[in-house]
């Protein structure tokens, strides 16, 4: 091998060395982490008055009362619900889990003759934005979407103190830290604390 090649592998492999040893400040950008959009109970009823159509208010109450997803709710039969034990078994949710979660208050029998609902994920989502324009939420919540039901199930079950590994067992979250969201979401026993220190 001639001297000149040596040379070449030698330099070569310290620009290598130095390239690998040397620390690069590279920040990768974060996503801006936003508080989910969260439905009041006062909104609900808002957002009810303005519903004219039985299965979208079913479709309502489900979102809000028991958590549910726009999929769960789009294929949910009345097989799946108990009126005794006050209880939804969610078939296959996301991740393909099962799950328990309570029925909602203001659910009555009659309402297992719209099981399953007639209508699809997009419609469902278009009725959502209708009655929220005419309920007047899109002037404070511009960016209401249908699983802003769900965020507020999940804000108001902790709000009313039901622990967290509940909430996130009752909405099938797999991990607690996406659960965790409703405690920023309404951070009362921060606040209390803060406010017995002083």
């Amino acid at each position: 091998m001639s001297e000149h090649l040596k040379n070449s592998k030698r330099n070569l492999k310290k620009r290598w060395k130095k390239v690998n040893n040397t620390s690069y400040n590279i920040q990768k950008t974060k996503k801006p982490k936003r508080l989910p959009i969260a439905v009041s109970e006062e909104d609900f009823v808002k957002l009810i008055k303005n519903t004219k159509k039985d299965e979208h208010r079913l479709a309502f109450l489900l979102g809000f009362g028991s958590g549910l997803r726009i999929s769960e709710i789009t294929n949910l039969e009345k097989r799946d619900v108990d009126i005794i034990q006050k209880r939804i078994l969610v078939r296959q949710g996301k991740g393909k889990k099962d799950r328990v979660v309570p029925l909602p208050k203001g659910f009555k029998t009659k309402h297992l003759g719209l099981l399953p609902l007639k209508i699809g994920v997009r419609a469902l989502q278009l009725a959502f934005k209708n009655s929220c324009k005419k309920a007047d939420l899109l002037k404070d919540k511009p960016d209401i979407h249908f699983h802003s039901l769900r965020h507020g199930f999940g804000s108001n079950s902790s709000n009313k103190g039901i622990p967290i590994h509940h909430i996130r067992t009752l909405m099938g979250h797999s991990n607690i830290s996406t659960t965790n969201v409703y405690l920023e979401l309404n951070p009362k026993e921060a606040i209390k604390s803060y406010e017995d220190l002083f």
